[in-house]
């Protein structure tokens, strides 16, 4: 187990420092951030006090080189728009992201699991050719179209939900919903298929023959092992959540960081911008490394 740790925490670290230097240098080909920044009506003296200021003067790798000595001190910067520490407001939206992410992979894994487990226990049965329309639908779902219609049915014709904010319990619930959908499908067909082929094992047919019930078979004999291809699929949905959802973020106005990395790209504020790329980097890589850890847990071979 330690040497599988090391290993994935080793190859992490390889990938952070080439996206540190992938990404440093592409953001300072989009553009001048003091043009933006600043006025039309700005005075070279202005654009050249703000380039100053904020260090743009200086080579590249001079550039670079103070960025990596910030990093290795978890200092980012400030934000050029909002004129405070980079981090902090790359953790206010990373913590609404994570919340999104959370509750929306938890809903998605036990519907998932649950509904995918009962559609293979009768293959081709009413209940499985209806799981597996729903699943393909879901699946096939662009995220942006289901949004917007959602929010023409659910908070405009019937005025029964917010279109956007954070502010209730309802804001959550369109964002929430939408965001459901896609993760769904692909899990739920996932789930299906690996439970298909448990069912058919030996040790489900000498469970059977012994008189075990039929949830004891589901949830308890095929149940675990049909749950390791199942893990990688919710650890990348999961991933791809923290990355954040920035369609739904967007359209509904979720202040999470998918939304604040699209912002702070048009506006050049590069402290957030790589700021926000390094979390999510990080939590993307515990994700991975917890899927590890749980294929490690669920299956003996991994572990030697």
């Amino acid at each position: 187990m330690r040497k599988l740790i090391f290993g994935r925490v080793l190859s992490s670290f390889f990938s952070l420092a080439a996206l540190v230097v992938m990404v440093f240098f592409l953001s300072r080909l989009t553009g001048d951030p003091a043009a933006l920044f600043l006025p039309r009506e700005a005075t070279q003296e202005m654009l050249d006090n703000f380039r100053r200021l904020h260090g743009l003067n200086d080579p590249l790798i001079v550039q670079f080189g103070r960025y990596v000595w910030d990093l290795l001190h978890l200092d980012f910067g400030q934000s050029l728009r909002q004129a405070r520490p980079a981090i902090d407001v790359v953790f206010e939206g990373f913590a609404w992201t994570f919340q999104l992410a959370a509750i929306t992979i938890a809903l998605v894994s036990i519907a998932a699991i649950v509904i995918g487990s009962l559609a293979a226990f009768r293959p081709d049965g009413i209940f499985d050719r209806f799981a597996s329309v729903v699943s393909l639908i879901g699946a096939s779902a662009p995220d942006f179209w289901v949004a917007i219609v959602a929010i023409v049915v659910f908070a405009v014709n019937f005025a029964w939900l917010p279109t956007s904010g954070t502010g209730t319990v309802w804001h959550w619930i369109l964002p929430v919903a939408v965001l459901f959908i896609r993760p769904f499908g692909l899990i739920l067909q996932i789930v299906r298929g690996s439970m298909i082929q448990s069912f058919g094992s030996l040790y489900v047919k000498t469970a059977r023959a012994k008189g075990v019930g039929n949830t004891s078979i589901i949830f308890v004999h095929t149940l675990r092992n049909a749950m390791l291809p199942v893990i990688t699929v919710i650890g990348d949905q999961a991933a791809a959540m923290l990355n954040g959802a920035v369609i739904i973020e967007t359209i509904f106005g979720f202040p999470g960081v998918g939304k604040l990395m699209i912002d702070s790209i048009l506006q050049r504020d590069f402290n957030v911008v790589l700021a926000a790329i390094m979390v999510t980097a990080l939590a993307i890589f515990v994700m991975n490394l917890l899927i590890d850890i749980a294929y490690a847990i669920l299956d003996p071979r991994v572990r030697t």
